[in-house]
C-alpha cells in the first residue's frame, strides 16, 4: 500500500511539472506603428509567460534614451547605443494601448527545452554588461535580436516561406513612411545606392511586419520532422491609431516646385533690372552647402549602413557654403563670377547622368538640382548681357 501511495504520489508530481511546463509560453509581439518618426516603422520584442512562478514579462531591445549625452551627434555618426529592457507585460499593454499602436502576439512553438533555453538566454542577455548593444537600422535592431534570439533556443534549423524577390531597404523603408512624405525626403536624403540592391528575405527582416510575415509561414526542421513555427496568432492590443497632428500642409515636392517658380521669376528680375538678387543667391547656395555638409558627414564619417554610397553628394556638398561669400561680395560688386559657369556644366551634367546611376533618387531632388542649375544659368546671362556692350 506504501509503494502504491509513493508511486501514486511520483505521477501526481509528474503530471504537475507537465502542466507548469505546458503552461510556459514564448511569444514574439509586434507592434503598430506609431506617429513619431522613430515610431513609424513598428517594433517587435518577445513575450515570456509562467504563470506557475508569476511571470508575465516583455523582453524589449529597443530601448534608448534621447538624454544620452551626444545623443544626435553619435546617432547621426552610427555609434548610438541600444539595450535590452525588461518591463511586465501588463506595463507593455498599457504604453501601446495609450500610443494607439495595436499589438500581435505570435506564440512560438516551442518544446518545454527550448522554452528553458530561451528563458536562460534572456536572463543572460539581462546582465547589466551583456544588455547594451550598438544598434545598426539594418542589420542589428529590436526586430533582428528577437528573431536571433529564437532561432539560438531551437534546436533545428527554422526555414522561412520564400521572399518577395527584388525588394530593396529603400522600398521597405517607403513603405513604412508612406503618408509621411518629410520623414520619407529626409532619409532618402541620407540613403546611398546601397539601400537600392535587391536583399534577400533575412535582410527583409529587419522591418517588424515583415519578420511577422516570415514567422507566420515558417517550420523548424529537426531531422525528419517538421513543425510549425508559430502555434497561433492574435490581437492582444486592438485600438484605433491615434491621429497623427497635422503637418505642414504642403508636401516636400510642391514646396521644391514652388521654389524652383520663385527662382524663375528672380532670373528674370535680374535680367530685366541688369542687377543680381544676392540675397536669393545667400538663401538658395547656403541652403545647398549647408544640406552638403550634412550629407558629406555621413558620406565620409557616419558607420551607418548605405550612407557611404550617396550619389547625391554630387550635388550636395560643402563648396558652396565654402564659397558663399566669394560668390556674394563678386554678385555686389558685378564681377564676372566663373563658379556660376562652372556650376552651369557641372549641373547639366548630374541632371543628365540622373537616369543612369543606380540610385533612386527623391521626386524633388530634379526639381532641385533645376533650381540651382537655374539660378547659375541666370548669373551667366546677366554678365554677358552688361558686357555684350
Amino acid at each position: 500500500m506504501k509503494k502504491l501511495l509513493v508511486l501514486l504520489y511520483l505521477i501526481l508530481a509528474s503530471w504537475s511539472v507537465r502542466a507548469q511546463q505546458d503552461s510556459v509560453r514564448v511569444s514574439l509581439l509586434t507592434c503598430a506603428p506609431g506617429t513619431e518618426i522613430y515610431e513609424l516603422f513598428g517594433h517587435t520584442a518577445i513575450r515570456y509567460e509562467n504563470p506557475a512562478e508569476g511571470k508575465d514579462l516583455v523582453f524589449n531591445y529597443g530601448i534608448f534614451s534621447f538624454n544620452t549625452p551626444n545623443f544626435v551627434l553619435r546617432f547621426v555618426k552610427g555609434e548610438t547605443d541600444y539595450r535590452l529592457g525588461v518591463v511586465p507585460y501588463s506595463y507593455f499593454e498599457g504604453e501601446y494601448a495609450v500610443r494607439g499602436s495595436s499589438v500581435y502576439q505570435q506564440t512560438l512553438n516551442l518544446t518545454d527545452e527550448e522554452k528553458q533555453k530561451i528563458w536562460d538566454l534572456l536572463e543572460e542577455n539581462y546582465r547589466p554588461g551583456n544588455r547594451i548593444y550598438r544598434y545598426n537600422y539594418f542589420y542589428d535592431n529590436c526586430t533582428t535580436r528577437a528573431r536571433d534570439k529564437i532561432e539560438d533556443c531551437i534546436d533545428g534549423k527554422v526555414v522561412y516561406p520564400q521572399a518577395e524577390e527584388g525588394v530593396t531597404f529603400r522600398d521597405i523603408v517607403h513603405r513604412c513612411t508612406k503618408g509621411n512624405e518629410w520623414d520619407e525626403l529626409g532619409i532618402d536624403l541620407c540613403l546611398g545606392s546601397e539601400a537600392d540592391v535587391p536583399i534577400d528575405g533575412r535582410k527583409q527582416m529587419f522591418a517588424p511586419f515583415n519578420m511577422l510575415e516570415a514567422a507566420r509561414g515558417a517550420v523548424i526542421m529537426q531531422g525528419d520532422s517538421v513543425r510549425p513555427l508559430v502555434l497561433s496568432e492574435s490581437k492582444v492590443v486592438d485600438v484605433e491609431p491615434e491621429e497623427a497632428e497635422p503637418g505642414f500642409p504642403l508636401s516636400p515636392l510642391s514646396c521644391v516646385c514652388i521654389l524652383l517658380v520663385v527662382t524663375c521669376i528672380i532670373v528674370w528680375l535680374q535680367l530685366k533690372w541688369k542687377k543680381v538678387i544676392w540675397a536669393w543667391d545667400l538663401l538658395l547656395f547656403g541652403a545647398q552647402g549647408l544640406a552638403g555638409c550634412i550629407i558629406a558627414f555621413l558620406f565620409f564619417f557616419s558607420i551607418h549602413p548605405t550612407v557611404g554610397s550617396n550619389w547625391l553628394i554630387v550635388l550636395f556638398n560643402p563648396i558652396p557654403l565654402i564659397y558663399l561669400p566669394v560668390m556674394i561680395y563678386k554678385a555686389i560688386k558685378g564681377r564676372k563670377d566663373l563658379y556660376h559657369l562652372i556650376n552651369m556644366a557641372y549641373l547639366t551634367f548630374f541632371i543628365m547622368i540622373m537616369p543612369f546611376i543606380q540610385q533612386e533618387f527623391n521626386v524633388t531632388v530634379l526639381p532641385l538640382a533645376l533650381c540651382l542649375l537655374v539660378c547659375s544659368t541666370g548669373h551667366v546671362f546677366l554678365y554677358y548681357r552688361q558686357n555684350s556692350k
